[in-house]
C-alpha cells in the first residue's frame, strides 16, 4: 500500500509543486494517477521513490519510506522514463546490472525478458530500440524484483495496439495478484479501460481520490436518452422541471439536468409512455476536463470556450 500524508514539496519560496497532498493507493486495484500538465504528478512519483525529499509531510510504502527499504526492486518496481537507460548496453546487460545490485537471481533477467516479449532482442544494444521496445524494457526492469508495489509513468507511449492490449492485461493480472499498481497517464480513454480507482491532482493539490465511476458521475455531463410516442407532452413536462431537452435526428431525445429516475417518475405520474430511458454518464475524459478546468496550467482558446 502507498500512503501520502500532507505531502508537500516547495522549490524556493515561490514554487509549490506538491501542496499538502494526502491519498492512499490500495493493493488489488489498478489506480490511475491523473492531472493536467504541471499538476505535480512527476514530482509526487519522485518523492515516493525517494528521488526528491519532501519539504514537509511524508509518503510511505507499506508503512515505511521507500529509501529505508534495502534492495529496493524487491519492494517497488517503477518505470518513470523509458529513455533513462545506457544506450550502449544490451537489454540483458542492463537488467543483469539491476539484478546484481539488488541481490536478485540472474534467472529473473531471462524470465522478465520473456514476459515482456524481448527474448529475441536480449543481445541487442538499447540504442537501436524503438520507443515501444524501450517501454517494454522499462516494464521488465519494474517486474525484475517481483515487487508488491509497481509505478508506471506514461507506460503506453510508443506501444502499438497489440502492446497496449498486453499492458492492459498485465496491469489487471498484477492487481489480481494483490499488488498495488499506480499508473500515471494522459490517455483518458485508456485509463477508462484500465483503472478502477483514480487519484486526480491539480496545481499540486488533491482534486479526487475515488472510484472511476464515482469520479465520472460528479461531472455535469451526465445525460439521459429517451424515446416516447408522446412527443409533445414529455419534452414540455421535462422543460418545466428545469431540464434541457434536445431532439436527435433518430427521433430520440437527449435530456440533461434530470436523473433518469426522476424522468421515469414524472412520466408515470402524468401517464406518458416511454419506449426507452437510458442514462448516459459522462466519459472519463469529459469529467476530467470539467473537474480539472481551474487547475490547468495552459488553456487554449478552444478549451476556454468549452
Amino acid at each position: 500500500m502507498i500512503e501520502a500524508i500532507e505531502l508537500t514539496k516547495r522549490y524556493g519560496t515561490t514554487i509549490t509543486a506538491v501542496d499538502h497532498l494526502s491519498f492512499t493507493v490500495r493493493p488489488g486495484h489498478v489506480t490511475g494517477f491523473l492531472g493536467p500538465n504541471g499538476a505535480g504528478k512527476s514530482t509526487t512519483l519522485r518523492l515516493l521513490l525517494g528521488l526528491n525529499t519532501p519539504t514537509s509531510g511524508a509518503v510511505t510504502v507499506d508503512g515505511r519510506p521507500f529509501a529505508s527499504h534495502s534492495r529496493g526492486l524487491r519492494h517497488i518496481g517503477a518505470l518513470l522514463d523509458a529513455h533513462d537507460v545506457h544506450d550502449g548496453r544490451t537489454a540483458r546487460a542492463h537488467l543483469s546490472m539491476l539484478a546484481v545490485s539488488n541481490g536478485l537471481p540472474r534467472r529473473r533477467v531471462t524470465e522478465v525478458l520473456a514476459e515482456v516479449g524481448l527474448s529475441e532482442a536480449a543481445g541487442r544494444r538499447i540504442g537501436g530500440f524503438s520507443l515501444g521496445m524501450k517501454q517494454r524494457l522499462g516494464i521488465a526492469a519494474a517486474l525484475l524484483g517481483d515487487p508488491p508495489v509497481l509505478l508506471f509513468d506514461e507506460p503506453l507511449n510508443g506501444l502499438d495496439p497489440e502492446g497496449v492490449l498486453w499492458v492492459r492485461g498485465l496491469f489487471r493480472r498484477l492487481a489480481d495478484e494483490g499488488r498495488t499498481v499506480l499508473v500515471s497517464s494522459h490517455l483518458m480513454r485508456e485509463m477508462e479501460q484500465t483503472a478502477e480507482d483514480l487519484i486526480v491532482i491539480g496545481r499540486g493539490k488533491l482534486i479526487a481520490a475515488e472510484g472511476l465511476r464515482d469520479f465520472a458521475a460528479r461531472a455535469t455531463g451526465g445525460r439521459v436518452s429517451l424515446r416516447t410516442p408522446d412527443t409533445g407532452a414529455l419534452p414540455a413536462l421535462l422543460t418545466a422541471e428545469g431540464a434541457t431537452v434536445r431532439p436527435e435526428p433518430d427521433g430520440s431525445y437527449t435530456v440533461t439536468g434530470l436523473h433518469a429516475e426522476r424522468i421515469g417518475e414524472l412520466a408515470f405520474a402524468h401517464g406518458v409512455r416511454l419506449h426507452e430511458l437510458s442514462p448516459r454518464s459522462a466519459s472519463l475524459e469529459e469529467a476530467f476536463m470539467e473537474l480539472t478546468a481551474e487547475s490547468a496550467e495552459f488553456t487554449t482558446a478552444a478549451g476556454a470556450s468549452r
